[in-house]
């Protein structure tokens, strides 16, 4: 595992980072970069920078579960691209025990609308009965056959650490993902061990970390955890949108298979220490 240089940060609590985030209209940028770029660009960004921390750790445990159709609607939209479109998956905080149920939605006047509620971390591979009802009334309002909620099954599973900075001057923050791996339904899956997923949030100028990437030689790059995953799984799914990082990054994944990657994905969350 990639073990990023994050001790000469001072700390950043959660309340600090959410009341920052809430004063921010951010623009959003991904960056995929081998791992040891990302321990160089933390061993000479500003030691004014400051890293999330909570109860002693600074990079936390994720798993997102992505639900779709059986011809892969969600998938579909996200590849052409369409104006209708919509993402759904769990999203669990594995140290802490927690699981929320994101719905994403963006409809043909290119609003989107993102929902996102507490769910039972047990039944974070599955939807309720509940969640099936919530994401029909979802695709009404963007004009999908809301009875095409009754379809929808797990499909991919993500699992990575995240490690999240401020900025000195709090315009603006970053997250940085390590141990990134992908497991579909079948079992079958991937790692990239050292590729890292830089995301920057700032306001419409570049924060100092976009600045430092791209005097780096690197650029934004169009990824998606589910799209870009799955078809980094299956090589007949539409990919042209996400080539470059297809041939680049994810050209040297490790895959997994069969039981070992099944047992992952049913591991029970981590309760709280």
């Amino acid at each position: 595992m990639t073990l990023l240089p994050l001790d000469r940060f001072e700390s950043v609590s959660l309340e600090e980072l959410v009341a920052d985030a809430a004063l921010l209209t951010r623009v959003d940028r991904k960056y995929v970069l081998p791992a040891r770029d990302a321990e160089r660009l933390l061993a000479t960004l500003d030691a004014a920078s400051r890293v999330l921390e909570i109860d002693g750790a600074r990079d936390f445990a994720y798993e997102s579960v992505y639900f779709d159709t059986p011809d892969l609607l969600s998938f579909r939209m996200a590849a052409q691209p369409r104006r209708r479109r919509f993402k759904l998956r769990t999203r669990s905080y594995l140290d802490a025990g927690s699981a929320y149920l994101e719905i994403k939605t963006r409809g043909a006047r290119g609003t989107t609308v993102k929902d996102r509620t507490e769910y039972d971390p047990v039944l974070r591979s599955v939807l309720t009965d509940t969640a099936r009802d919530d994401v029909a009334d979802a695709f009404d309002a963007i004009g999908v056959d809301g009875q095409r909620a009754d379809e929808l099954a797990a499909t991919l599973t993500t699992r990575y650490r995240r490690a999240t900075l401020l900025a000195p001057d709090g315009a603006g923050r970053a997250t940085i993902d390590t141990a990134l791996r992908w497991d579909d339904a079948n079992g079958e899956g991937f790692t990239l061990p050292d590729v890292v997923i830089v995301e920057t949030k700032s306001p419409a100028a570049a924060s100092v970390i976009d600045r430092m990437l791209w005097r780096a030689g690197h650029r934004p790059a169009t990824v998606s955890k589910y799209a870009t995953g799955l078809a980094a799984l299956h090589s007949d799914l539409p990919r042209n949108r996400w080539a470059r990082v297809l041939r680049g990054p994810f050209a040297g994944a490790t895959p997994t298979s069969g039981a070992s990657a099944r047992a992952r994905t049913e591991e029970p969350p981590c309760a709280a220490a």
